[in-house]
C-alpha cells in the first residue's frame, strides 16, 4: 500500500477507464483530471496501481489504519528500546524474515552479489537487536507444493464443482483485497486457499519454531517480515492471522525493502564497515542456509510449478521449458499444454488492473477458458533476461523511483538480473519441507497440514461497500 495519500499524489488508477473522482477538499483537487476522466484517458505520469487505490481511505477502515500504522519503523525502535530496559517480563525475541524478492534490492543498492548483500543485512539488523534472521523461501516452497496439489484435487472434480475451475492464486493481497470486497462470490470460491509465503512464514515462526525450537510462547517473540510491497502490510492484518486467545499476530509487522534502507541511510550506515553474519535456519543447524531461488518469475512463479506439476499428475506429460504467448500485452500471457493437437491445460497470467478488468468482464460472460489464472495487481511483467519476469521484484515498496510515482525501470532490471543469479532448487526435492511435513503437521495430508496451510477467502462486498464515487 503506497503511504502517500490520494490527494498529495493526485493520481489515477492505472489505466482505468472509469477514473476516480473522489473530491480531494483538502487541497482542491476534486475536478482533477475531469476532462481526461470523461474521455477515458490516462495520463502515463499520473497512474496509480490497483493495489494503492483499494488501500486509499475510502476503502480502508479507521481500525485498518490504526493497525497499518502500527507497523512502521517507530514501532520497531519502541520493541528494540523496550528491549534494553530492565523489566525483562517486556522483553521480546526478534525475529526477521526476508522475502527472497527484497534480496536483489538490497543486492542493486550495496552494490554486491546476492549472499554478499544478504549476509551484510544480516549484520545490521542483528547489530539492532534482532536475534534471528531467516529467508522466506521455506514458507514458498510450502505454499507452492499446496497450490500444486489444490489444483489437481480442483481439476479432478470439476465436472460436479462449477467452483472448481478456473482457480487463481493467492499470493498478491492487491488482488485478493479486490476481489473479497468488490468482486465477491464471481471470483472467491475460485481463489486457491493455500496460504502466501509470508503467512506460511508467521506460522513457521509463531508455531515450529518458537514453540518446538525455542520452547517461548508465541507473545514473547515479535516476527518482522521484509517485503517488496506495501500491501503485504495489509495482509498480515487479516483476522484470519490473529490469534485472539493469545492476542498475538503471525506476522507482527511489515516493512518494505526501501524502509530498512531508509533507515540505514538515516543511520549512515556503511555497508563497508557492516560485520557479514550468515542467515539463521528454521531447522536450525540441520537445515541448509544456502540462497536459492524457485523456478519462473520474481512472483516464485507458481503459474510454472503447478503448470508442470499437473502435465505430469494428470497426463504423465514432462515439461521442462514454458513458453508464454502474449494474449493482450506482455502483462497478459498464456500458456497451453497440448498433445496430438489437442488442448490439455491453459493458464493465463494476468498483471496490473486493467487485464484483470479484461479477466472479470470475461468471466462474467463465461469466457475464461482457462483452468488457472495467475494474478498479480502489479503490472511490469515485460520480460527482459533469462525469460524471468519481474512479478513482485517491481513491488512499489521497493521499485519506485526517488521522484516517486513510476517505477524505475533501470532498478527493476538490474534487481531482475541479480535474481537470476540465484541457483534454482525445486521444493519437491528439498528435504528441510519433507522434514517440516512429517514432525510439525503430521504428514502432507494430515489435518494439521489442512489447518495451517490453508485459510478461506471470504466475500466482503456486503460488509466493505464500495465507496459510491469509484465506479468499477
Amino acid at each position: 500500500m503506497s503511504e502517500v495519500s490520494i490527494a498529495k499524489r493526485k493520481e489515477k488508477c492505472e489505466n482505468c477507464t472509469k477514473q476516480c473522482n473522489k473530491k480531494q477538499s483538502d487541497e482542491g483537487t476534486s475536478s482533477l483530471h475531469e476532462k481526461d476522466e470523461a474521455n477515458g484517458e490516462s495520463n502515463e505520469e499520473s497512474q496509480m496501481l490497483l493495489s494503492a487505490c483499494l488501500s486509499c481511505d475510502g476503502c480502508v477502515s479507521e481500525e485498518e489504519s490504526l493497525k497499518i500504522s502500527q507497523q512502521s519503523l517507530d514501532e520497531v525502535d519502541r520493541i528494540l528500546a523496550l528491549n534494553k530496559k530492565c523489566d525483562v517480563s517486556k522483553h521480546k525475541v526478534l525475529v526477521v524474515s526476508l522475502c527472497p524478492q527484497s534480496l536483489p534490492f538490497f543486492a542493486v543498492k550495496f552494490g554486491l552479489d546476492i549472499p554478499e548483500a544478504t549476509q551484510k543485512l544480516c549484520g545490521y539488523l542483528k547489530s539492532l537487536g534482532v536475534q534471528y534472521v531467516f529467508d522466506t523461501t521455506l514458507a514458498a516452497g510450502f505454499s507452492i507444493l499446496e497450490s500444486q496439489r489444490e489444483f489437481v484435487q480442483r481439476y479432478r472434480r470439476r465436472h460436479h464443482d462449477s467452483h472448481a475451475l478456473p482457480m487463481f492464486t493467492s499470493s498478491c493481497p492487491g488482488w485478493i483485497r479486490y476481489a473479497e470486497r468488490v468482486l465477491g462470490t464471481l471470483v472467491t470460491p475460485h481463489i486457491c486457499t493455500a496460504r502466501s509465503p509470508q503467512q506460511l512464514m508467521g506460522c513457521l515462526v509463531k508455531d515450529y519454531f518458537t514453540k518446538q525450537q525455542q520452547k517461548l510462547s508465541p507473545e514473547k517473540v515479535y516476527h518482522m517480515v521484509v517485503a517488496p510491497c506495501f500491501d503485504k502490510k495489509l495482509e498480515a492484518i487479516r483476522e484470519e492471522f490473529y490469534n485472539s486467545l493469545l492476542e498475538n499476530r503471525d506476522v507482527d509487522c511489515v516493512l518494505t525493502s526501501a524502509e530498512i534502507y531508509c533507515m540505514m541511510e538515516r543511520r549512515k550506515v556503511s555497508v563497508e564497515e557492516l560485520v557479514s553474519v550468515p542467515l539463521d535456519h528454521v531447522l536450525g543447524e540441520a537445515g541448509d542456509p544456502g540462497l536459492v531461488r524457485h523456478e519462473g518469475r520474481g512472483s516464485e512463479g507458481f503459474l510454472e510449478h503447478v503448470f508442470k506439476h499437473a502435465a505430469k499428475e494428470l497426463f504423465g506429460l514432462d515439461v521442462r521449458e514454458i513458453t508464454y504467448k502474449n494474449v493482450r500485452n506482455r502483462d497478459f500471457q498464456e500458456v497451453s499444454l497440448e498433445r496430438d493437437g489437442e488442448t490439455l491445460l491453459q493458464f493465463a497470467a494476468v498483471y496490473g488492473f486493467r487485464n484483470i478488468q479484461t479477466l472479470v468482464h470475461r468471466m462474467r460472460k463465461g469466457r475464461v477458458p482457462y483452468q488457472l489464472v495467475e494474478v498479480l495487481s502489479c503490472p511490469g511483467g515485460n520480460m527482459t533476461i533469462s525469460n524471468l519476469i519481474p512479478g513482485c521484484l517491481s513491488g512499489r515498496g521497493q521499485a519506485e523511483s526517488e521522484a516517486g510515482g513510476r517505477v524505475d525501470k533501470a532498478l527493476v532490471q538490474q534487481m531482475e538480473e541479480a535474481y537470476s543469479s540465484l541457483p534454482v532448487r525445486l521444493p519437491e526435492v528439498n528435504p528441510s519441507l519433507h522434514t517440516l511435513y512429517q514432525d510439525w503437521l503430521e504428514g502432507q495430508d494430515s489435518q494439521q497440514a489442512n489447518a495451517v496451510l490453508h485459510t478461506q477467502y471470504k466475500n466482503q462486498s456486503h460488509i466493505h461497500t464500495q465507496p459510491p464515487h469509484i465506479q468499477w
